[in-house]
């Protein structure tokens, strides 16, 4: 229910429809906002290379750091609700893993989730369908290290990512908010104090605001590079390969959880309803410098309509190699699809939500790293609480915009991303096994 007061909520313009830009919409209309205005470059909603313009997502409160765990919680909660119209699907999340594995256990443990902690190879395979057993399409796992952590994390899954991001914009629009596609945004307008007082867009359109909210994403350094936020907002593009199944193949796989093997980063998604199974490998990625500039930007299919769906060759044997521990038979398959998924990711992998040092006018809303698309139908809250100065003390010092980093948390098996090879990128043959 939104909240009501008589002191009158001042205008937000929002610059970016993704995760953080709905989410904060929507949060703020709960808070009886009236004059909030959604702007993004993309000629169509939800923009095609956007993070979250992606058939599926993780949803998983499996966190070594406590309070992601309980935010977590707490956005699984909400995705149960009617408002998703069941886009999240809750299979399961099993968990092979290492040390931060041992972590993110005693974490849902501590935070009531539904866990099950696997000690053998048997207790690993008896969370998939018993179909799988036998034909020689489930791994044996018999890698793992008896000392490894294994378990299956009951109150997680996935979502239907674009449908939920397509959802939740058609909840704003019904309530007000004004969601502007094709408004590229050119600059920032400053008062004479030199604090944001609105935006000004490239087909020369204005908008004034009290508070300017930036949630670009990857786009974070590149499209606005005075701000010098490329060592806070790395674009770092990650591997993505699709495989698609026939109906009777995709019955077969529909009910096993999603498998995220920590050890290595590689994570395995069920069939969708159009039976496509999606992999990925959660590591540090791939950053794209343009010539005459040091900063990250992201190479999509919409700057490069020829290649921007193209992924490293090195990346797509990887994938088979981890894909054929789990499922076999399927990497015995050719590959249907590809993808470069654009992150914004920050030295330490915490958010960068905050108030720009010096400018109160302006909110950034970024560097989800990897792990913010779960958070979507809670994250935006966090933002709102920047807005109206009331942020936990606590969250607001860990997601300042000039927080001191602190080393990485240990969730990616890499750190260090490596500068995309377009000579490396995948054509048609790399797509089928060798």
């Amino acid at each position: 229910m939104s909240s009501s007061t008589s002191s009158p909520k001042p205008a937000v313009v929002i610059i970016g429809a993704g995760t953080f830009g709905l989410s904060t919409a929507y949060h703020l209309l709960e808070r009886g906002y009236t004059g909030v205005t959604v702007l993004d470059r993309a000629e169509h909603l939800p923009a095609i290379d956007a993070a979250s313009t992606d058939m599926n997502k993780v949803v998983r409160s499996c966190y070594g750091d406590q309070e992601y765990t309980q935010l977590a919680r707490q956005a699984i909660e909400e995705w149960r609700k009617d408002m998703w119209q069941n886009c999240y699907h809750e299979c399961g999340i099993l968990n092979l893993g290492n040390a931060y594995t041992e972590q993110s256990i005693n974490n849902d443990l501590k935070h009531g989730a539904n866990v099950e902690r696997l000690s053998s190879a048997a207790s690993i395979r008896a969370q998939f369908p018993l179909d799988l057993h036998d034909s020689g399409k489930l791994g044996i796992f018999t890698s793992l290290d008896i000392a490894s952590t294994g378990y299956i994390n009951h109150d997680g899954g996935w979502a239907e990512a674009e449908r939920a991001v397509n959802l939740l914009m058609e909840h704003v629009k019904k309530r007000g908010v004004k969601v502007l596609p094709g408004k590229p945004v050119q600059e920032l307008v400053k008062d004479e104090r030199g604090q944001t007082k609105g935006v000004r867009c490239a087909d020369g359109s204005e908008y004034e605001a009290s508070v300017v909210v930036l949630a670009v994403g990857s786009w974070t350094a590149s499209a606005f590079p005075s701000l010098k936020m490329t060592g806070k907002c790395l674009a770092t593009g990650q591997s993505v390969v699709t495989i698609q199944l026939t109906p009777e193949e995709a019955e077969e796989y529909r009910k096993s959880p999603v498998v995220v093997d920590w050890r290595t980063g590689f994570c395995v998604f069920p069939p969708t309803h159009r039976n496509v199974v999606k992999f990925s490998i959660h590591a540090a990625g791939h950053i794209c410098t343009v010539p005459g500039s040091t900063i990250s930007t992201p190479r999509t299919i919409v700057s490069h309509p020829d290649n921007g769906l193209c992924v490293p060759r090195s990346d797509l044997k990887e994938l088979r190699v981890q894909l054929r521990h789990v499922y076999p038979a399927l990497a015995e398959k050719p590959f249907t699809g590809t993808r470069m998924c654009w992150y914004t990711d920050s030295p330490d992998g915490d958010w960068v939500i905050g108030r720009y040092p010096g400018d109160p006018g302006l909110v950034l809303a970024t560097s989800g790293s990897g792990h913010a698309f779960k958070f979507l139908p809670t994250i935006g809250k966090l933002v709102a609480d920047v807005i109206e100065d009331k942020l936990d003390p606590k969250l607001a010092a860990r997601f300042a915009v000039d927080r001191q980093v602190k080393p990485p948390n240990g969730e990616r098996i890499s750190v260090v991303a490596q500068e995309l090879n377009i000579d490396e990128l995948c054509g048609p043959e790399d797509l089928i096994p060798i």
